[in-house]
């Protein structure tokens, strides 16, 4: 029997995704807008909807769903603002920030994953995303500033180089500390180098390349 994907689509929302405290109704309408059976590979297609990290490759994965519900409802995107996504992955989050922004940079180590996720994007006719290959941690630079950055793998320590690219009073959203229990934390600039930190909720991520934890050796 094939799937009903919009029927799965609504359970999604309803009944994962609210009940994990995910209540902006504009975050929950993107989420049952965007068609994320599009955005994961053909063989994992009738998973899109589970309560699971599902694999891309490179050991990487897409977040589960309620992650994403909560990572968009921290974030609080508006119309006017400019985001940069570090770790594009499958292109899902970059479509729902897409919708809820005016610009999404979305970078990502891995050449094939940003030529998986420009098609994807531009199938679904999202328009207002620019897609670049890099490495966040340690070598890209940005030309300009953002509103918002947003980091979808885990680093074990917040680089700080990553919170001189927020404009005055912008905000920064990165998992970070050990595996396997990791914070996601909201970080809002607050002037004069002054962060204000809000711990949300933990979760477990792959952490980006550069990013793991220094190596501990035992005698």
């Amino acid at each position: 029997m094939a799937m009903n994907f919009e029927q799965a689509r609504l359970n999604m929302v309803e009944n994962q995704v609210r009940p994990w405290e995910v209540l902006d109704a504009r975050v929950l309408d993107v989420l049952s807008r965007v068609r994320r059976e599009d955005f994961v590979d053909a063989a994992h297609r009738q998973l899109a909807f589970a309560d699971l990290c599902l694999p891309l490759g490179h050991g990487e994965v897409m977040m589960k769903p309620v992650v994403e519900g909560r990572v968009l409802q921290a974030l609080d995107l508006q119309p006017a603002d400019h985001v940069l996504e570090i770790g594009t992955g499958s292109g899902f989050l970059t479509a729902c920030m897409a919708a809820l922004s005016a610009q999404v940079t979305s970078l990502d180590i891995h050449a094939d994953f940003i030529a998986a996720a420009t098609q994807r994007l531009l199938a679904a006719g999202i328009a207002n995303t620019a897609l670049v290959t890099g490495e966040a941690v340690e070598a890209w630079q940005p030309q300009g500033l953002f509103d918002v950055l947003v980091a979808t793998g885990a680093v074990s320590e917040i680089p700080p180089r990553w919170l001189t690219w927020l404009k005055p009073g912008g905000r920064a959203l990165v998992v970070h500390g050990q595996s396997p229990v990791q914070q996601v934390t909201l970080l809002t600039q607050e002037g004069a180098g002054r962060y204000r930190e809000e711990t949300l909720f933990e979760t477990d991520l792959p952490y980006l390349t550069h990013a793991e934890p220094a190596q501990r050796f035992v005698f």
